[in-house]
């Protein structure tokens, strides 16, 4: 794809010529109402178990890292096929509503499994069953969300879906800590009733979720891609309309940056770890994750406007060089509340990353093509998860008869990763109308 010159024109389907940002929330669109209200309820109920697991899994079934590390990994990129075999056949069959209803039904299924698990074998067959939930549905949602709105809202509409998702995280992070606390005092460890208590409550709002997506969203209908005259400066790139995906170079480059991300971007259950390994106890680790999420939600939105006025990639890098100073203070931190205060960073993070990342990928491809490309970025990162998370819990506790380089080792492998990829961001192969410079392509 050539060099996009500033004054290039927008194709896709979902945009039409001469419209503007919205003005007002009140004409948000069912659908972005609809999905943001699901990833809420669902991530209440998430965040109330999956922050927990790793101490669980740590503490009560006494599971190595390395072990850990495997766990999360093969979870994560088990599903990843599924999402990327997910967005094309919602690209192929024009519909991404029931794919999205039938993954988050899949995650809320196999949940209450957790209340029976006492081996680290049946806590990775629900994670395996829940990761497959999140593979099926991520990619048509992710799409039916960028079909929903002009292009010049994307980054709205992303910022505010993650500032949603994360609302709920706050919610069933405090819910967790309530209980953790109630069952147990201030200073408790986490025990076996005290999550089975948890897992239960987690099923209300997970059911309440696919309930919302299944009567509160419409299907957002395709139509053939067309060519317009941009109605607001605020443009990263131009989508390639003709040809295979494959193709598209700036998309190709994209993937290879967000992979070489993710080989440093193990598992945040390695976050949680490592807080606790530095003085943090179950209550303040909940507390901390809590914090980070409401930073994350708070900061989403806005997030996501900037993006749409001053281009996604320079969001990015800010973030991605954010993350390399978080995981650097990770490495050398001694203290519990040294670790909370990484994590308050953290949620700058996510917010500047999450939601503007599919935002630009949204940027990058044609309507047609958004179910199988948000694929390929999810079974991208997915896939990258396993070795990532296993290669981070070899180095904090090794593997066989090796001990490992301690827990510092993994947070400097990532901050390493980070900043190679926010130099390649940098030589993207695209120009940025935003501040009217050519960038190198490699």
């Amino acid at each position: 794809m050539n060099s996009v010159e500033s004054n290039s024109t927008i194709a896709g389907s979902d945009q039409e010529s001469g419209s503007g940002p919205l003005k007002t929330w009140r004409g948000l669109p069912r659908n972005l109402w609809a999905v943001t209200l699901t990833s809420f309820l669902t991530d209440i109920s998430s965040e109330m178990l999956f922050n927990l697991l790793p101490i669980f899994l740590f503490s009560v079934l006494g599971i190595r890292t390395s072990l850990i590390g495997v766990i999360e990994g093969t979870a994560d990129s088990a599903a990843s096929l599924l999402k990327l075999a997910s967005g094309w056949l919602s690209d192929r069959v024009g519909r991404r509503k029931p794919l999205a209803v039938s993954g988050y039904a899949l995650s809320s299924l196999v949940k209450p499994f957790l209340y029976f698990v006492t081996t680290w074998t049946g806590v990775l067959a629900v994670r395996f069953g829940d990761r497959l939930g999140k593979g099926l549905r991520t990619a048509p949602r992710d799409a039916l969300v960028a079909e929903s709105v002009k292009a010049e809202q994307r980054g709205f509409a992303f910022g505010l879906h993650r500032a949603g998702d994360t609302a709920g995280a706050v919610i069933g992070l405090g819910i967790a800590l309530g209980i953790v606390i109630n069952q147990g005092g201030v200073g408790a460890e986490l025990s076996r009733a005290t999550f089975q208590t948890i897992v239960l409550l987690s099923m209300i709002p997970a059911i309440t979720a696919v309930l919302v997506l299944a009567f509160g969203a419409h299907e957002q209908v395709s139509k053939p891609p067309v060519t317009t005259s941009p109605t607001s400066p605020n443009r990263d790139v131009r989508p390639q309309v003709g040809g295979r995906l494959i193709d598209n170079r700036p998309f190709r480059f994209y993937m290879l940056i967000v992979v070489l991300f993710t080989l440093g971007n193990s598992s945040d259950a390695f976050l949680i770890l490592r807080a606790q390994n530095a003085g943090l106890s179950v209550p303040g680790v909940l507390g901390m994750m809590l914090s980070f999420n409401l930073v994350y939600a708070l900061l989403s939105t806005p997030a996501g406007v900037l993006s749409d006025r001053v281009g996604r990639r320079r969001l990015l890098s800010a973030g991605w060089l954010i993350y390399v100073v978080i995981y650097l203070g990770f490495a050398l931190a001694k203290a519990g509340w040294q670790t909370w205060l990484l994590m308050l960073m953290y949620g700058v993070y996510y917010a500047l990353t999450e939601g503007i990342a599919r935002a630009y990928l949204a940027d990058l491809v044609p309507a047609h093509q958004r179910g199988t490309a948000y694929g390929v970025l999810h079974a991208a990162i997915g896939i990258t998860a396993l070795p990532a998370s296993v290669l981070a819990g070899a180095l904090w506790q090794g593997v066989g008869t090796w001990a490992g380089w301690g827990p510092s080792a993994p947070f400097y492998l990532g901050a390493g990763f980070a900043l190679c990829a926010v130099l390649l961001l940098y030589f993207m192969p695209i120009a940025d109308p935003l501040d009217n410079r050519e960038v190198r392509g490699v």
